[in-house]
């Protein structure tokens, strides 16, 4: 999901008396994990991890997993709020939905957060995004500002970009109205048979 700053908006949210928290909540959405591939030795085990804000990434993390497992590696899939510990495996594939322009903050920290250990093994990132989708110099440009925030602090992570899903049931009533007002639609344009034949080129 991609969403535009709407000041007018979050200031009245804010302003009205109790309406700001509510305003702000979206409803709960599983951050499941999932455990792909036999146990083998160290080199084969990859970990993906994702952040997710209405549950689109984390089941195209899933399917990314599925898709690596099936090439003989040891997948874990978790989620960035669980904090998980980056020990023993051969390279980290990471994922994030997009709020404001940016990938999501707990994606963001997750990446300052353990920056030394991911700049010594493979690492591959995935955005989950609904607009700047096109071919365009504008779409492309803006693309690349998601991993603004992240991408000086990896040494060449290989990147790539799915288009996601939009459910308006799953966001808070403050991200409804913003997605409206930048002309969001409900719609799933996950391309499965794209996410499922990505495979990192340091995994390939």
């Amino acid at each position: 999901m991609t969403f535009l700053k709407s000041p007018t908006v979050a200031a009245t949210a804010v302003t009205c008396p109790g309406l700001g928290y509510l305003a702000t909540r979206a409803p709960s959405v599983d951050t499941p994990e999932f455990a792909f591939g036999e146990e083998a030795n160290v080199n084969r085990r990859i970990l993906i991890t994702y952040a997710t804000r209405a549950g689109s990434t984390a089941e195209v993390a899933a399917a990314i997993g599925e898709t690596l497992s099936a090439r003989g590696y040891v997948v874990d899939v978790k989620p960035v709020k669980q904090k998980p510990d980056l020990t023993g495996y051969a390279a980290i594939v990471m994922g994030s939905a997009i709020r404001m322009g940016n990938w999501l903050p707990e994606a963001v920290d997750f990446v300052k957060r353990n920056q030394s250990a991911l700049n010594q093994v493979p690492v591959a990132l995935f955005t989950v995004h609904m607009l700047n989708i096109g071919d365009d110099e504008t779409s492309r440009t803006a693309r690349l500002a998601y991993l603004n925030a992240v991408r000086p602090l990896l040494n060449n992570a290989e990147e790539v970009y799915f288009e996601g899903k939009m459910d308006f049931s799953r966001l808070s009533f403050l991200d409804r109205m913003i997605a409206r007002m930048v002309g969001a639609v409900e719609a799933d344009r996950r391309d499965w048979d794209r996410i499922r034949g990505w495979v990192p080129a340091a995994l390939g």
